[in-house]
């Protein structure tokens, strides 16, 4: 995304640009570690605030929709009005709702928190973004992007084992709390570092009824999904509500080809690239929510171990989702985008299949781990399709695209596992867990197939 604070970086280089990445860079992770970080307190929560098994799926849900829902909103914002201001509004707006999340002695007072935060994240993360292309140029760009992207991963990954550790010692709502006074130093920093907006003044207007159309058809899916866990799949509200979701996306493609300051290209997004990017990326973020959700429940419900024990057992499928994504970026170039798609599916199709078949402790870590490393590389591949191909004035809006559908694919993985699983998330039987790990294991194989089909083969050389 393009900002108007280019005027401050088309002269001299920023003296404290560096410094601002490190402070952004602690902002943005601890936008990815909300998603990550809660999934680990998900049982505490229920136990403390008697959760329904859809008030616990929409704890993760309402955070991603409404991430993934406003972001390119956020984005178009922060070009109208620049983007050291949405930084620093979405920075307290994140700040604010986390201390009420934490708060939080009800399902209401919880999930609306949770929509706070995701309207926070949605109005820092792209506009962050657009702070950080704006303030590098050359190869420092290249090395900052590096950080910013390397971010997304590591976030996740420390969630898990950061949620454990605080879940354990003070207490779930800490999760929460924590963001703080975090939230507070970076807005005290940032406030006085970030270089002022300049440039022309503000053009355009929000896409507001884009952005509206966008997130209630995609809050249709996620209730529909949840909703039949517990009503069925087959059932005429299911149906309705799904048929309301495919109406409200075709409104939002036509409203886009007339508006006149349109919040998605989606001519961008029918390119086979970027739709195979956006694909990839919500298979892999769906599945590793999946495991998150499925695997902390198994670990403290089913098995009975503390928080830390269980966040440090997914620390072998952390490490496997940054081992896969570091060879990945080593051997694409090499290998071609298509090979690894289909490899990485494969591989977490695998993986998921052995939990499927075995529940045992250690077959539930095997199994998670190598799916985990099969979900690295799709990370890696999807943001290498997705972008390699666009042009340079198009890569901050290809970039909203993939990073929306990765919030998006955080909503349905979780929306999916809760019903699929909800004989054991409300019982004291593991059938839900086996039919969860199968139903990913199913989804990844299907993907695999179309990753053959849809992904771009090898350029010659």
């Amino acid at each position: 995304m393009n900002t108007p604070d280019t005027a401050t970086t088309t002269e001299t280089p920023h003296p404290l640009r560096w410094r601002i990445l490190g402070f952004l860079g602690i902002a943005q992770l601890m936008l990815i570690l909300d998603v990550t970080v809660v999934a680990i307190a998900l049982p505490h929560i229920e136990a403390d605030l008697d959760l329904s098994r859809a008030a616990l799926t929409w704890t993760v849900s309402a955070y991603t929709l409404a991430f993934g829902g406003l972001m390119l909103l956020g984005g178009r914002l922060a070009d109208l009005v620049g983007s050291k201001r949405v930084v620093l509004a979405g920075l307290l707006i994140f700040t604010a709702a986390s201390l009420v999340t934490g708060l939080a002695g009800s399902a209401q007072m919880l999930l609306g928190g949770r929509v706070a935060q995701g309207v926070g994240a949605a109005l820092l993360s792209p506009a962050g973004l657009s702070l950080v292309v704006t303030l590098f140029a050359g190869d420092e760009r290249n090395k900052a992007l590096g950080v910013w992207s390397a971010l997304g991963g590591g976030g996740a990954a420390l969630g898990v084992l950061l949620g454990g550790l605080i879940t354990a010692g003070p207490g779930w709502p800490w999760v929460f709390y924590i963001n703080v006074p975090i939230g507070l130093i970076i807005v005290a920093a940032l406030a006085v570092m970030l270089p002022s907006r300049g440039g022309a003044a503000p053009r355009g207007r929000l896409d507001v009824l884009g952005a509206l159309l966008v997130t209630a058809s995609s809050t249709a899916v996620i209730y529909a999904l949840i909703r039949a866990g517990d009503h069925g799949w087959l059932t005429p509200a299911t149906g309705w509500l799904l048929l309301a979701a495919v109406i409200g996306y075709a409104a939002f493609a036509a409203w886009q080809k007339r508006a006149r300051y349109p919040l998605m290209d989606v001519a961008l997004l029918a390119r086979r690239p970027v739709a195979t990017g956006t694909f990839l990326i919500l298979m892999a973020t769906a599945l590793m929510i999946a495991v998150f959700f499925l695997g902390t429940f198994y670990f403290q419900q089913a098995r009975g171990y503390g928080a830390l024990h269980t966040g440090l057992l997914f620390l072998p499928v952390a490490l496997a989702t940054i081992l896969g994504a570091q060879l990945t970026g080593r051997t694409i170039a090499r290998l071609g985008a298509r090979a690894l798609a289909v490899g990485g599916l494969i591989i977490a199709a695998v993986g998921m299949a052995v939990p499927a078949l075995s529940t045992h402790p250690a077959a539930v870590v095997s199994g998670v781990a190598v799916a985990a490393a099969g979900t690295g590389v799709l990370f890696v591949v999807a943001s290498a399709t997705a972008l390699g191909q666009v042009a340079p004035h198009e890569a901050g809006i290809a970039s909203g695209i993939v990073s929306t559908f990765h919030e998006f694919g955080a909503s349905i993985g979780a929306a999916v596992v809760s019903s699929v699983a909800a004989a054991s998330l409300v019982g004291d039987t593991l059938t839900g867990f086996r039919d969860g790990f199968l139903v990913a294991a199913l989804a990844a194989a299907g993907a695999a197939v179309v990753a053959g089909l849809l992904t771009p083969g090898q350029p010659k050389s």
